[in-house]
């Protein structure tokens, strides 16, 4: 599969970007990976996504003198090594990666038409999310895309502590400026962390956004 690497700096963090082919994609070329057999029954463009994720992800833990290319979880998440953490995400053709040694979450969503904004928004905020983001100087379609996108980057953050499987709305936005989300957390996204504002930083890539959240340990 043809791919291209690049990087980009961002919240004190380095993002490795991979830009893919999917229409190249060969079944052998899913052997680079140490779990390709795991991926059998997944489709072609599944493939191709899990591909180039994992591609940017060696990258990022370059970064840490490690050339090993993280497996799959038994929630399908990546498996980081030891004291590191990282995220991986993908869109169309693009494939993002970050490694951190704090809990990272990172999301890349292409912007919504305002035709799917309409047809989401119910299941993505509540009434009074809705109303933070109208009031927000941007585009609905490209607010809302962030409320998902800030919402996605939470949970890969905080995932060892959610509860399994939290919908949207255990986590709500309070705030939407130009460069930042405010992120809430109620007790049905975790019991412990209930009440915590979570800070996410977002920025637009072409016809993308990419977000990113952080916890300290």
């Amino acid at each position: 599969m043809h791919t291209t690497h690049t990087t980009l700096t961002f919240a004190d963090h380095t993002l490795h970007i991979v830009e893919f082919d999917p229409d190249t994609f060969q079944e052998h070329d899913l052997f680079w990976l140490p779990h390709h057999t795991q991926l059998q029954s997944c489709g072609r463009k599944r493939k191709a996504e899990h591909l180039a994720g994992r591609i940017a992800a060696v990258h990022a833990l370059r970064e840490y003198g490690i050339k090993t290319v993280p497996g799959i979880g038994g929630q399908r998440q990546p498996l980081w090594p030891q004291k590191l953490f990282g995220s991986i995400s993908h869109s169309t053709s693009t494939a993002l990666a970050v490694v951190s040694t704090h809990p990272v979450g990172l999301d890349i969503e292409a912007i919504f038409t305002p035709q799917t904004a309409v047809e989401l928004t119910g299941g993505i905020i509540d009434n009074s999310e809705q109303r933070i983001l109208q009031l927000s100087p941007l585009p609905f379609p490209l607010a809302l895309t962030l409320a998902f996108s800030a919402k996605e980057s939470v949970y890969k953050t905080f995932s060892a502590q959610a509860s399994e499987l939290p919908g949207f709305a255990s986590a709500k936005i309070v705030a939407l400026t130009a460069t930042h989300l405010t992120v809430q957390l109620t007790p049905s996204f975790s019991q412990n962390l209930a009440g915590q504002e979570v800070n996410v930083r977002w920025f637009q890539h072409d016809e993308n956004i990419i977000t990113l959240c952080e916890a300290a340990l």
